[in-house]
């Protein structure tokens, strides 16, 4: 007799039990560390779980093994092993899909894990919605450190149940496939499969297909995938791993046969709106690293993207025009050659800071600057305030007896002015987890005149000992005059020795080691070591840093 799952109603009534449904596909390649948990999270959602596939891609390091002795013990967990290794997910997922017996599936990674509960909740939702597909929220996990982030939260707010998914064209943003539970007789019945062998990015064409092919889909808000972030692992993960000019060729590619697949299936909202997608996310994320990397892998860059773009229609551009990714690309289709790469940077940032200089042509209309003058920024001047790339530079300084935080944010084409800025909330959160401390409410002031003219002041004291040991980011909330809010992060002011670490004595913790530092976006966070013990591992950090 078949194994069978009884829930109960949010009133305590008890549904009818039903048989085992949902077969779990567990790939992995010499991750022996890891892929235990994953199959044991899957295994643990309990009897919904009628079957757990685990495709080993040929690994060398002892997982296979590891898998076989897990079956023996557990009749649910069924060992598939590659006798080649695919290069890549998509084949040992093709291999799952056909291997598995049970009328829904689902992907999960060996590095990765199921919450408790995940499967129940997609399940019932997908029962009670017939939906062919059913999606869950997913959360990024850092480790060591556990933070987490919810991964495209505002599509998974609130149950919801969709005819088709051209309903919700932001469902192009999910181009996860492991948050995600499927009627294998869907995916059987429209021949969707994953890109073969060594295909980057294969979730990416893998949703397209799904998405083109208009299922009835169910949302739900329940937390369903835990996506596991190591950025200090040996092996980088293909998403992480974005250093080799062939990772963004790879990316593109996808995102082409993305818009291609869903064009082609006469889906053309979904197909606008991955090209859309591709230029708030891909783009942006991109253009944030973009500084980092070596002046070839810059010229590399430069030229795939402009001829990515070039083929982009009027109507890509005129979806959003003022959104931060379309003014990142067209700087750099109107541009022969890599330039402004700080400002650029700083405009990808999330949320997006547009730095000075603000030009205008000569018929007074703003542009990105006055040697480029066909990207305009007229769209600055209807766009509301609350999403504007408003730019705030932060400065923390630092004496033997106090620590302050000075703000300036700076005007843009009249439009600050406009909206009158009132104060600004100043809170510092914790980067390793959810702490935040020292809200502070404080007014800006305009300036009278000089260099800083156009410019409003904030002057916030920051006490360093109740921060304490760790990492901080910086977070702002501007308000204006009717009320508007706009949530920023700060621009880290260089130069003249304004990021330099500095010991601080404390009564509290004998003394404080602080270093304010530019992130990747730019933006001022800080790190903060306490005691004595703390500035031994600075020392040594510093010395292991020297000897590579």
């Amino acid at each position: 007799m078949a194994d069978t799952v009884g829930t109960a109603d949010p009133a305590g009534t008890a549904e009818p039990a039903r048989p085992a449904q949902v077969a779990v596909v567990v790939i992995g390649y010499n991750d022996v560390t890891h892929v235990g948990d994953a199959v044991r999270s899957a295994l643990a959602q309990g009897p919904a779980v009628g079957e757990v596939v685990a495709v080993d891609d040929c690994s060398a390091d002892g997982s296979a093994d590891l898998l076989d002795r897990l079956a023996a013990e557990e009749p649910r967990l069924r060992v598939v092993r590659r006798s080649e290794n695919s290069g890549g997910c998509g084949s040992p997922r093709n291999d799952g899909i056909d291997a598995v017996t049970a009328p829904y599936v689902m992907f999960l990674d060996s590095d990765d894990v199921l919450p408790p509960g995940a499967v129940d909740a997609l399940l019932t939702a997908a029962t009670q919605a017939r939906a062919e597909v059913t999606a869950g929220l997913c959360v990024r996990r850092e480790l060591p450190s556990g933070r987490e982030q919810p991964w495209q939260a505002p599509l998974y707010t609130a149950h919801t149940v969709l005819a088709s998914p051209a309903q919700h064209p932001r469902l192009v943003h999910d181009t996860l496939c492991v948050n995600k539970l499927y009627r294998t007789d869907f995916l059987r019945e429209h021949g969707i499969r994953f890109p073969e062998g060594r295909f980057h990015y294969e979730d990416i064409v893998f949703t397209a297909r799904v998405l083109a092919a208009g299922p009835s889909m169910a949302l739900i808000p329940d937390r369903v995938y835990v996506w596991h972030v190591r950025r200090s692992a040996e092996q980088l993960s293909i998403s992480l791993d974005r250093d080799r000019i062939g990772n963004w060729q790879s990316r593109t590619e996808a995102c082409a046969q993305a818009y291609e697949i869903l064009l082609g299936a006469g889906q053309k909202e979904l197909a606008r709106a991955a090209r859309a997608k591709f230029l708030d996310h891909e783009v942006r994320m991109y253009t944030r690293e973009l500084g980092l990397r070596d002046p070839g892998y810059q010229r590399a860059w430069w030229t795939h993207t402009q001829e990515y773009l070039a083929r982009y229609d009027a109507a890509d551009w005129e979806l959003n025009p003022g959104a931060p990714g379309r003014v990142l690309a067209r700087v750099v289709l109107e541009s022969p050659e890599p330039r402004d790469l700080p400002r650029l940077r700083e405009l990808a940032a999330r949320p997006a800071r547009l730095l000075p200089p603000y030009a205008r042509d000569a018929d007074g209309v703003p542009v990105w600057s006055a040697d480029l003058p066909q990207v305009t920024l007229e769209p600055f001047l209807t766009r509301p305030i609350e999403i504007l790339p408003l730019a705030v530079d932060a400065e923390l300084r630092l004496s033997a007896r106090a620590a302050r935080l000075h703000l300036r944010l700076h005007e843009m084409y009249g439009r600050v002015a406009e909206a009158g800025p009132r104060e600004v909330d100043v809170t510092w959160g914790a980067r390793d987890d959810e702490r935040a401390w020292g809200r502070t409410t404080v007014a800006l002031t305009p300036s009278s005149a000089g260099t800083d003219a156009d410019s409003w002041f904030a002057d916030v004291p920051v006490d360093l000992p109740a921060l304490g040991a760790g990492t901080w980011d910086l977070r702002l909330t501007v308000r204006f005059a009717d009320g508007k809010e706009r949530e920023i992060t700060a621009h880290a002011l260089a130069g003249a020795g304004r990021l330099r670490r500095r010991a601080v004595p404390s009564v509290r913790h004998g003394v404080l080691l602080v270093q304010p530092y530019a992130t990747h976006s730019g933006a001022l966070a800080l790190r903060i070591a306490s005691g004595a013990s703390g500035a031994v591992r600075v020392a040594r950090g510093r010395l292991k840093r020297l000897l590579r």
